[in-house]
């Protein structure tokens, strides 16, 4: 009998007390504490494995992984105006939210393949900050052009000084200055722990999740088929990619896991800022509400077994 990840039931309890009614809530401040828990883990975690390969064989990856971001939206694009009939603002703004990147997904990712003893290569926290970036600046344009009238000095602040960039970063730093032995008398809160604050993440998720799932019925199926045929097309081109980069077969799942996944904090910090006209409850429903329960419950599973195929059909 196949046993669910626990972590994965406290996002199913989450989810089913919200539908319940029910008043559990999180207070922010523990949810603002775990988010900057699991950021640094993430950030030291990858830092230590970074120091232990040279920088400039990743460039290649990196830039990669940036024209990927970049790219990612502009398919978004056209179909969210076209059969998805939204208006400009809307349909930017969603697909910037594509484009860019889930790190509870990546979280959830780290926990599977960890308990399958999936190896992958070190440096995909590294990917999965600048995989933020690209796809935010790409929503702007696609909204306003390059207007004079963006701030673009607020959105670069919003963009590289967000919550969630700095953590990232300043995890990988210290990470990479510190070195394993150095982080040692951290390691039970950052390391040890990594899995509870992720099991608490994803209760705090499934309450604001199930709460987004109302916005569906104004706004018919078009939200749900693309919340789910949008994260299986990018996951094939971040397999492909990954595969191209000559990634392990973990290695290229993550990075499909990366591609599948849509952000919910990043980008609508920098949307609420620079594309004040989009609609924030349709893009968050899209991928809080939709993509985010389909990659954790089913998602991460398919990505790791069309890796697995692509390495077995082109070769590792």
């Amino acid at each position: 009998m196949a046993v669910i990840d626990p972590i994965i039931l406290f996002f199913l309890l989450g989810l089913a007390a919200s539908a319940m009614r029910s008043e559990l809530r999180l207070p922010a401040a523990v949810y603002d504490f775990v988010s900057i828990l699991l950021l640094l883990a993430i950030g030291l975690k990858g830092g230590v494995e970074l120091a232990r390969q040279p920088f400039g064989s990743l460039l290649p990856q990196m830039l990669a992984v940036v024209l990927m971001g970049s790219m990612l939206p502009l398919v978004a694009f056209p179909v969210l105006r076209l059969i998805g009939r939204m208006n400009r603002a809307d349909a930017a703004s969603i697909a910037a939210h594509y484009g860019s990147v889930s790190v509870g997904t990546y979280a959830v990712a780290v926990s599977w393949f960890d308990a399958r003893q999936i190896d992958f290569e070190a440096h995909m926290p590294l990917l999965l900050t600048l995989l933020e970036v690209p796809a935010i600046l790409v929503g702007i344009v696609l909204a306003r052009g390059l207007s004079r009238e963006t701030r673009w000095s607020d959105v670069a602040h919003e963009v590289f000084l967000g919550k969630g960039i700095v953590l990232l970063l300043g995890g990988l730093l210290i990470g990479w200055i510190a070195g394993e032995d150095g982080l040692v008398s951290i390691k039970p809160l950052f390391i040890d722990l990594f899995k509870g604050f992720l099991a608490i993440f994803l209760l705090e998720m499934g309450l604001i999740a199930a709460a987004q799932l109302g916005t569906l019925r104004r706004h018919g199926v078009f939200l749900l088929l693309f919340g789910i045929g949008m994260p299986l097309f990018s996951s094939v081109v971040g397999a492909a990619l990954g595969w191209g980069l000559g990634l392990s077969v973990g290695g290229t799942a993550m990075l499909a896991v990366l591609a599948a996944s849509a952000s919910y904090i990043a980008v609508p910090a920098a949307m609420r800022i620079s594309v004040p006209d989009a609609n924030p409850t349709l893009s968050l429903t899209a991928s809080l509400g939709i993509t985010f329960p389909f990659n954790i419950l089913l998602g991460i599973p398919i990505y790791y077994a069309l890796a697995q195929q692509l390495h077995a059909w082109l070769g590792s």
